[in-house]
Parts: C-alpha cells; sequence; structure tokens
C-alpha cells in the first residue's frame, strides 16, 4: 500500500510527491473535488488571489485548495525550476499549507507551443467540498519521463535526448506506469477517471493504440494538449483525474 496523508482541514489526503508539489489527492469520505479552469492562464500572483477569492466565495478555506494546472512560457533550465518552485511554494507556505514542510498540494506545469503565455500562470485548480456521499475523486499530478526527487531530471530521464519513434513508445511506457502507480494511492485505475490529459509536441501516433488504447483510456476520451514539460530535455508528460464537479470562468 501507498502511504497517503490526511490534508490538514483540507478536505482531501495526499500522496507524498516532493518538495513542489504532492504526486496526487483524493476527496475525503463526505467531500468531493471540484474543478475550475480559467479561460486563459491567469497569471500566478494574480491567480492566486483569484483562487482565494473563489475558495472564500464558496466558504472553503484555503488549506481546501488540493491541485492545480499551470502554463508557463517555455521549459525552465534545472536551476531555473528550482527558483521558480521556491516561488511558487512560498505562497503555499504564506496560505499555511505546509506546516511541516511537505506539500500536500498536486500539480501539473507544462508549457504551450503555441500562444504560450507570457509569464508563468494557472489554468486550472481543484478544491474540496463537502459533499455527502460523493464518489471517489482523485487527481494525479503531472509526471514527465523521470522519476522525481533524485535532485535532477536529465540523469535519470527515459532515453534523454532521443525523440525517435521507439525512444517516445519507453517515455510513454515509463510515464504510463507513473500514472498508474500514482493512482493505485487511491483505489484507481484507468477504467475509473474521467479526464486523461497529455502534454508532448511529438507524434503520439505509433503508439496511440498499442499503450493508450490498450489500457482503456479512450472510454473517456483523450485531452492532447500541443505542449512540453516543464523542465528542458523532457518530452513526454501525462495527468489524469476522476473529478464530477467541473467548471470554467473567465479569466
Amino acid at each position: 500500500m501507498i502511504e497517503t496523508v490526511e490534508a490538514a482541514k483540507g478536505g482531501y489526503r495526499f500522496m507524498p510527491g516532493v518538495s513542489q508539489y504532492s504526486a496526487g489527492v483524493a476527496a475525503l469520505p463526505g467531500f468531493t473535488l471540484e474543478r475550475v479552469r480559467f479561460t486563459r492562464p491567469v497569471p500566478m500572483r494574480q491567480g492566486f488571489d483569484r483562487i482565494a477569492q473563489i475558495l472564500n466565495d464558496a466558504g472553503r478555506p484555503l488549506s481546501a485548495f488540493a491541485a492545480c494546472e499551470l502554463r508557463s512560457p517555455a521549459p525552465f533550465t534545472e536551476s531555473g525550476f528550482v527558483k521558480f518552485n521556491e516561488v511558487y511554494a512560498g505562497t503555499l507556505k504564506a496560505w499555511g499549507l505546509l506546516p511541516d514542510g511537505v506539500n500536500p498540494v498536486a500539480r501539473s506545469n507544462v508549457c504551450p507551443k503555441i500562444d504560450p503565455p507570457a509569464e508563468p500562470g494557472f489554468h486550472a485548480f481543484t478544491y474540496a467540498v463537502p459533499a455527502a456521499n460523493a464518489p471517489t475523486s482523485f487527481v494525479v499530478a503531472g509526471s514527465g519521463e523521470a522519476p522525481e526527487g533524485k535532485g535532477n531530471y536529465r540523469d535519470h530521464a527515459v532515453r534523454l535526448g532521443d525523440i525517435s519513434a521507439a525512444a517516445m513508445v519507453e517515455k510513454a511506457q515509463w510515464v504510463l506506469g507513473e500514472m498508474e502507480r500514482r493512482m493505485s494511492a487511491f483505489g484507481g485505475d484507468w477504467s475509473g477517471v474521467t479526464a486523461t490529459q497529455l502534454y508532448t509536441v511529438h507524434d503520439i501516433y505509433p503508439f496511440i493504440e498499442s499503450e493508450l488504447g490498450k489500457r482503456g483510456i479512450f472510454g473517456q476520451g483523450l485531452t492532447w494538449y500541443l505542449n512540453r514539460p516543464p523542465v528542458q530535455d523532457l518530452e513526454y508528460e501525462m495527468d489524469c483525474r476522476r473529478v464530477f464537479m467541473e467548471r470554467v470562468i473567465e479569466s
């Protein structure tokens, strides 16, 4: 069994990950997860303010903030990603979400190839709300083709620098396996997800049936974004969720 931890006063539990985000979250009994997507990315500082206001309007504390999806202008260097995460996590700390230095909030952060934002910002976020007898809901954080918590990505990435068809299959297989591992922490699998998101600028058709189709992902559809992972030299990322309440608001 994979360890999960209850987020204090949040209405959800999480699978511990790295300092900048958890590997995934799931609503506690008596709660459900609700996702809000902005029509266009909202810059980071303004986005945190918007999220705080939405939580307040919903009668929910800041601790209900469970997951987010970010958009950045271009992939970061390893050192640039560390600096970005320090700024991002600084707000979570100010919100009181890191009392023991452990980050409960799941996250994806990707970089659109077409019409990228001028600065990092929020594409969507998810929070926990009370809901009696709600079905299980969870959000699995994004992962590229390298294990996290190793100090850097490039020394551990699958087929680093290789974007051949064979290499992309191996990258996809590794990421799909990581999605499955994270879902298992919440008793989930592909049959129960409501949305799967894939991020790459490379051709997925050589394995779209053999690797994605065979898992049953297309039962609920697949959203393919022409986006890059957030760190240079990573080429393929995915996230997935089981969320029954979603809405879109103006940026």
